[in-house]
């Protein structure tokens, strides 16, 4: 069964899930994170099956959150690393777990603890305004068309039911 398209969609929710596609790639970034480089380790620990990691790790790299760099010529090997679009994902990562540690982590607690290094204090992530450093929720924040929101879907009837007036940033 092929699975919709999210690529062109104006959301970006929409579009990273996209690029996400299932539950394997998040893991594949999250195992970035804790170092692992290299296919037999990610497979290892996963315990992924080899085609689904190989197909994975490619996504990453055409999409620009992996890059190849050889560390064996014969045969040829590659380490999987991080590149800037990739580390940009750590803080989806930790709202991720953030949010899976209030619902999900039982009465044992959270499986894993965040510690900042420079504060040295276990830590988790918030959502903050990058205006006024308040916490960014729900209930005070709109959501309006950005500037990038396809002028010709400005005017249709699910875009003015979602956005209503807000609509910032067009010119329709």
């Amino acid at each position: 069964m092929r699975r919709t398209s999210f690529a062109q969609w104006p959301c970006s929710v929409a579009r990273t899930m996209d690029l996400l596609g299932d539950w394997w790639t998040p893991l594949v970034l999250r195992d970035a994170f804790y170092g692992i480089r290299r296919f037999d380790e990610f497979q290892q620990g996963l315990g992924i099956a080899r085609n689904t990691l190989a197909d994975r790790l490619r996504r990453l790299v055409d999409e620009g959150l992996l890059e190849k760099q050889p560390y064996q010529t014969d045969p040829v090997r590659y380490d999987y690393v991080l590149t800037e679009k990739g580390r940009d994902f750590w803080g989806v990562l930790v709202a991720m777990a953030r949010w899976g540690d209030r619902w999900l982590a039982g009465e044992g607690g959270p499986p894993v603890t965040f510690h900042h290094d420079r504060c040295d204090h276990d830590a988790h992530a918030e959502v903050v305004c990058s205006h006024c450093g308040e916490p960014l929720t729900a209930e005070d924040t709109t959501m309006r068309m950005g500037p990038g929101y396809p002028a010709k879907l400005a005017r249709h009837p699910e875009a003015l039911k979602r956005f209503g007036d807000g609509l910032t940033g067009q010119s329709i």
